[in-house]
């Protein structure tokens, strides 16, 4: 039996930059050589948007196209809803009774994003403990590996340990998971600031015309201490640069020796960064369309996923509630 992949998105929206380098690329590369699951997470969706559910059912349409116009193949790979695995929210509680609030009040992770969405002195129980809900996430299909960004590597050790304390505990019927780590770890917003986030709007969603590209790298930060195109720069503190050694790679070494000797400026290395990240976008944005023609094709993709990951949920649930001595029926 192939090992497996649990990897997936939340979804607020379409997918970015950094979505797609942080983890769909190598969930698109990887599916071949594991058995993928990817989930829909919209119950986690609703940890920071509970207050305009009305946007869910579009978002999660989002998502799913958004993966299969990456090169998911459904035919592989397992695309599923979280919601509506209910095995996966009792897996949660099965969790939550033995994972501390002084633990999750410490993720880095759950500090950085409740400051982001204003959470630091209001928040709620669902957002707190996001990280459990998302072991279970992790573990109900017995996961050996998750594709993450650098940022999410904290939940990934808390599901590490929530496993060794359930198999310590109970009986050893869950896989430990290990992290992998994406070549690009994370990807700093446009602004420079912080990672690219749709919520703080510094991002390139990968839905955006070549128009939408083009005013968003327009107005990116750059070297601060240029002034003039010809001005020697500085490409080590340019975040236009950081984005050209991930989407144009092959080209790198001659834009540094040019920046560096003020060859070329900021607008014309961002024009140029402006037609690569265009050339990437074009021939997904067209899969994604012709998906779009018939949403009835990705309904059927995303019910059966869902049945077949509702049955690997089913079978682990045996193994826990087994473990934990609550398989009884009266």
């Amino acid at each position: 039996m192939k090992k497996r992949i649990l990897t997936g998105d939340r979804p607020t929206g379409p997918l970015h930059l950094g979505h797609y380098v942080g983890s769909v690329m190598n969930r698109v590369r990887l599916q071949n050589e594991y058995e993928t699951f990817i989930i829909i997470a919209d119950v986690q969706a609703l940890t920071t948007n509970f207050e305009h559910p009305e946007k869910l059912k579009q978002d999660v349409y989002n998502v799913a196209l958004d993966n299969l116009a990456c090169g998911i193949d459904p035919k592989i790979s397992t695309i599923f809803i979280q919601s509506l695995i209910p095995e996966i929210a009792e897996l949660t509680i099965y969790y939550s009774m033995f994972v501390s609030v002084n633990l999750l009040s410490h993720n880095p992770t759950i500090k950085t994003e409740a400051k982001q969405h204003g959470f630091e002195h209001r928040k709620t129980y669902g957002f707190l403990g996001y990280p459990v809900s998302q072991a279970a996430d992790i573990t109900f299909c017995r996961a050996h590996l998750v594709p993450v960004g650098s940022d999410q590597l904290p939940h990934i050790e808390l599901t590490r340990r929530i496993v060794r304390r359930f198999n310590e505990l109970y009986e050893p019927v869950l896989v430990e998971p290990e992290p992998l780590i994406s070549s690009v770890p994370r990807l700093m917003g446009l602004d420079g600031n912080a990672k690219m986030s749709k919520s703080l709007g510094n991002c390139i969603n990968l839905i955006d015309s070549p128009k939408v590209v083009a005013e968003q790298i327009s107005k990116a930060i750059t070297d601060p201490a240029r002034i003039h195109a010809t001005d020697p720069g500085h490409p080590d503190v340019c975040n236009i640069f950081s984005y050209q050694k991930v989407f144009n790679p092959d080209f790198i070494k001659e834009l540094e020796e040019n920046c560096k000797k003020g060859a070329i400026g900021c607008v014309a290395c961002k024009k140029i960064l402006i037609n690569v990240i265009n050339e990437l976008l074009a021939p997904i944005q067209q899969k994604r369309a012709e998906y779009e023609k018939d949403l009835s094709v990705v309904n059927d993709i995303i019910n059966q996923g869902t049945k077949r990951a509702k049955q690997e949920a089913e079978l682990t649930m045996e193994l826990v509630r087994k473990a934990i001595k609550i398989d009884y029926q009266i």
